[in-house]
């Protein structure tokens, strides 16, 4: 997968982004920066979106741009001249697909059947649109092709909004969803940036979907552990589990059988999904210790520890 793919997967959601005046488009680029999306993917369904591409790749090339709605080469060739670093078009168009690959531009093809899929896997691609999702099945569509298509991911938009990302996005074979439900029309026209930037980092949240795992306490020795642990069991009403390196309160807290990570302990926090979430931390600059990464026996990461501490507490990721 090319560097500009991984980066849509690793976001889960590519913005829709219909303009009418390339004068938004520069701002409404830095608002979905600034909300944790830096991609656009701007429709050429108005006259404006070819100097919209070209002013948010000049202007702001921390974002990934590209063009959508394209339906010839010509359309492709004008959004790359100005900047489009990808083309995303509804339907399979041979054409535009083959001069894509032939020059090196990430294409995402829209499909809908096996027969359009197998055209993708002939020119090498591993990655389709699926549109229009809803329309076509939306998720039991897509479980249906995971099957004999396992080497294809799809970003499935058209239908596909804030209240049922998660569904989609909780398929294996499913790289990201599109829409513009991230930045809607009527934020756009009334160029609230402050909105769409807050809509943004609401829809990053949920896509990582945070929440407390358990607590971890630091104890002399096993003996204090199993001492801890019972009077939290007693006081909450929760079973007490014993396991080699601690004690467990039920979910509450890990009473570690001595020192550990962590100055007082450590926090576990659950994550929907902890690849994405673990690339979301090392884009805003918060490193990770790879070294401490625990993975199942398919080799997916299941947990994984912070460079830092908080407040005297190591803190670590759980796959939730």
């Amino acid at each position: 997968m090319s560097e500009n793919l991984e980066l849509i997967r690793q976001i889960g959601i590519l913005p829709l982004v219909v303009l009418q005046d390339a004068d938004d488009a520069l701002p409404l680029a830095r608002a979905l920066a600034e909300g944790g999306i830096p991609i656009a993917e701007v429709t050429f369904r108005t006259d404006a979106a070819e100097e919209a591409i070209a002013r948010i790749a000049q202007g702001a090339p921390e974002v990934l741009v590209g063009a959508g709605t394209v339906h010839t080469v010509e359309q492709a060739k004008r959004a790359v001249a100005a900047g489009g670093r990808f083309i995303v078009t509804p339907g399979f168009n041979p054409a535009v697909v083959a001069w894509c690959c032939e020059n090196g531009v990430d294409v995402l093809p829209g499909v809908v059947s096996p027969a359009d899929i197998e055209q993708a896997m002939g020119f090498g691609l591993s990655v389709c649109k699926f549109f229009p999702a809803a329309a076509y099945g939306g998720v039991k569509t897509l479980k249906a092709l995971a099957g004999p298509y396992a080497g294809i991911s799809f970003l499935p938009t058209g239908g596909v909004n804030e209240e049922n990302m998660l569904d989609y996005l909780s398929l294996g074979n499913v790289a990201g969803v599109g829409g513009s439900f991230t930045c809607p029309d009527k934020l756009v026209q009334a160029k609230d940036w402050a909105g769409i930037s807050a809509l943004c980092r609401g829809l990053v949240q949920r896509v990582l979907g945070f929440s407390l795992a358990h607590v971890g306490i630091n104890t002399a020795d096993a003996g204090a552990a199993a001492a801890v642990a019972g009077r939290l069991g007693f006081l909450f009403g929760q079973p007490v589990e014993e396991l080699p390196g601690a004690f467990f309160a039920g979910s509450l807290a890990e009473v570690v059988k001595g020192p550990y990570l962590g100055a007082h302990g450590h926090i576990g926090i659950n994550t929907r999904d902890i690849d994405r979430a673990a690339a979301y931390f090392e884009r805003i600059g918060v490193p990770l210790d790879w070294d401490s990464a625990a993975r199942d026996e398919k080799g997916r990461l299941k947990a994984i520890y912070f460079k830092e501490e908080v407040g005297g507490f190591a803190l670590h990721l759980r796959r939730g």
